[in-house]
């Protein structure tokens, strides 16, 4: 899949922009949860993709970044997967705001968007998604009791295992970029009953920096309003295609930002916090003064 430049901006309609992500039930196994994962990144690593003006934070050597995975069941560009890989996080007072290595998704649309209209650093993507069912951990005694006497505020859980492959498109070429797996408890119970457990009703706003791209050159800042359901969840187990290598004279085709970009991914996980009933609504960006 190529990206087609020739897509008009004004196809995704004005701003703000509003995407939204599916809801787990028992019945879509198969569909991943928006999930926020926080990594320990070496400030070496994340300063790459920083512009020199900003002090990126850290502490030790290492700054936080991490990623951000999605699935939209609507937005501007329809139905599509994304993965934002996050450099770090850079100081900009009286706060911080987040800065984004590299964005994949597996929609034309969406690519052009982020480019032009939100400085990303956007690539096409494909996105392969295996589940497999996991065997179910036995009850203990008490658990079978409980099953017994059909007491209904005990719900019951199998374990499932996603694993999704993503791999960028250049020049009709398929670049593996990394391979996460994601170990989904999914409720068996009505999804009536399963608000609880997909964890308390939250609103929260994501600053962040983008920009200094070929597409968009001006230093821009945008803001993310989501509300979702948010719980904590085990972190996910990211693989990489192999060895990266970091030598900027053999820089050919964006290799180098490619490679930097599989290195925040592999970074060390710390916490991974996931996003159910989706609702993120993205505002225009603002060019900020230098």
């Amino acid at each position: 899949m190529e990206t087609k430049e020739t897509i008009s901006r004004l196809e995704y309609g004005k701003p703000p922009w509003v995407f939204k992500g599916r809801q787990v039930s028992s019945h879509a196994l198969d569909k991943q949860i928006a999930l926020y994962q926080l990594h320990l990144v070496k400030a070496e690593t994340a300063r790459a993709f920083i512009p020199k003006e900003f002090k990126l934070v850290e502490a030790f050597g290492y700054t936080l970044g991490g990623f951000f995975l999605a699935n939209y069941e609507d937005s501007p560009a329809g139905i599509f997967d994304e993965l934002v890989v996050i450099a770090g996080i850079v100081w900009n007072p009286p706060t911080s705001c987040a800065w984004a290595a590299r964005v994949l998704v597996n929609s034309d649309k969406a690519c052009v968007h982020g480019r032009k209209d939100v400085g990303l650093p956007s690539q096409v993507a494909n996105f392969t998604k295996i589940v497999t069912a996991l065997p179910g951990t036995k009850k203990g005694g008490f658990g079978r009791f409980l099953s017994k006497i059909s007491m209904k505020d005990s719900p019951s859980f199998s374990k499932n295992c996603i694993d999704i492959q993503v791999k960028e498109m250049n020049n009709h070429t398929a670049i593996n970029v990394c391979n996460i797996n994601l170990s989904a408890a999914v409720m068996t119970k009505p999804p009536d009953d399963s608000k609880k457990w997909m964890g308390p009703a939250i609103k929260l706003s994501l600053p962040s920096f983008s920009g200094r791209t070929e597409y968009n050159p001006h230093l821009l800042k945008y803001c993310c309003q989501i509300e979702c359901r948010l719980r904590a969840v085990p972190t996910a187990r990211v693989s990489g295609p192999g060895p990266c290598t970091f030598d900027k004279d053999k820089d050919t085709n964006g290799d180098l930002q490619r490679n930097l970009s599989i290195a925040v991914m592999l970074s060390k996980p710390i916490l991974a916090l996931e996003f159910n009933t989706l609702k993120m609504k993205v505002e225009a960006p603002t060019v900020v003064s230098q």
